[in-house]
């Protein structure tokens, strides 16, 4: 029973006690809608509550509130009224849309303005970034104490060689597909024996060096940003530059040597699995023999065909290892910076390296290489 009623008159005195918890909202639901109608004075009487909880409070703060003017109040509300008026006060009582921003000619200015002013920012931020990892370069190399070895040995092995499994699948995958649809193509004018110089030129040439850098751009260039903007959160770096330590010199170099190192030599496995993959298709589809594919191939391949590739290969590496560690050294805040800034290193990676072999593309036809 949570409260008892009692009418004189033209007066209804309502006295609640026990316990108004959530546990029995069904039970005050129920009793406040017991109440009776129509009368023209309300007394609540409020000393008889044992416990009272939040939803309680609110179920009976609605049904005092319906009263409006009729109602007397016996002993002291609960103190959760107090709060729940405040709540209520803060809630709108009207939703009015909101005007339609207009964009004037002055915020349009100084739009354009803090936009100019940030990419000059950062535009400047990464030429001292560059500038200063061609320094630390240039003095590793003139001093073998500054060439951290075993740091660069460990890169190469994680960019590099754990990256043969996945690098040597795809290139030979992609050769397959490049040489199946290059076969399909050309048996329609019965030059199915050029399937042989197609697979050739597009795998040492493009396939390969390209693949192979979009691969390490997504497994390693994020590694680099992780890594290192895990390192700035927890403030591991600040502590290498209080011990007088060059962080540039521990986090940076290394990572760049690494890859570049790495990066070439995956490119030349990619290349023999590709080459590889287009001589099983060669001999499953087409019916052409190693012996007659190991031929048509060396005479496919011009002075230039397997150096056209390789000599892209460190400038992508140098793209991949320059931007994940910038972007890694650039995390502040929190983690949610680290995963956005991730991202973006991955996604600037492999952008700037198929801007960069478009560009080679236009040279090496310009050249004649």
């Amino acid at each position: 029973m949570l409260l008892e009623s009692e009418r004189r008159e033209n007066t209804l005195i309502v006295r609640l006690k026990g316990e108004w918890r959530i546990d029995n909202l069904a039970q005050i639901e129920s009793a406040l809608a017991g109440v009776p109608a129509g009368v023209e004075r309300y007394i609540v009487d409020f000393t008889g509550i044992e416990t009272i909880d939040l939803s309680g409070a609110w179920l009976l703060h609605r049904w005092v509130r319906s009263m409006g003017d009729r109602l007397e109040i016996a002993g002291a509300p609960p103190a959760h009224f107090d709060f729940i008026d405040d709540v209520l006060q803060l809630e709108p009582k009207e939703r009015v849309p909101p005007p339609e921003a207009r964009l004037s000619l002055r915020e349009a200015l100084a739009w354009l303005g803090r936009n100019t002013l940030e990419w000059f920012r950062q535009t400047r931020d990464a030429i001292g970034f560059f500038g200063r990892v061609t320094v630390n370069g240039l003095r590793a190399f003139r001093s073998l104490k500054h060439l951290r070895v075993p740091s660069i040995a460990r890169h190469v092995y994680e960019t590099g060689i754990q990256a043969i499994p996945i690098v040597s699948l795809i290139a030979f995958l992609i050769s397959v597909i490049v040489a199946y649809l290059g076969a399909q193509q050309l048996r329609q004018f019965g030059a199915e024996i050029f399937t042989v110089d197609l697979v050739t030129v597009a795998v040492l040439r493009e396939m390969s060096p390209l693949l192979t850098a979009i691969i390490v751009a997504g497994r390693s260039g994020s590694a680099f940003a992780a890594e290192i903007g895990v390192m700035r959160l927890n403030d591991e770096i600040d502590a290498l530059q209080s011990m007088g330590v060059n962080h540039f010199e521990v986090l940076v170099t290394p990572r760049l040597a690494g890859l570049l190192i790495a990066l070439p030599l995956l490119t030349v496995i990619a290349d023999a699995m590709g080459l590889a993959g287009g001589a099983l298709l060669s001999s499953v589809l087409l019916d052409i023999s190693l012996d007659q594919f190991l031929p048509r191939m060396k005479d496919a391949l011009a002075p230039t065909t397997f150096w056209a590739g390789i000599v892209k290969t460190p400038v992508f590496a140098l793209i991949i290892a320059l931007v994940g560690t910038y972007r890694g050294l650039q995390v502040r805040e929190s983690s949610r910076e680290l995963g956005r800034l991730t991202t973006v290193a991955v996604v600037q990676s492999i952008f700037l390296v198929i801007f960069a072999d478009a560009v080679f593309a236009v040279v090496f036809v310009e050249l004649d290489f």
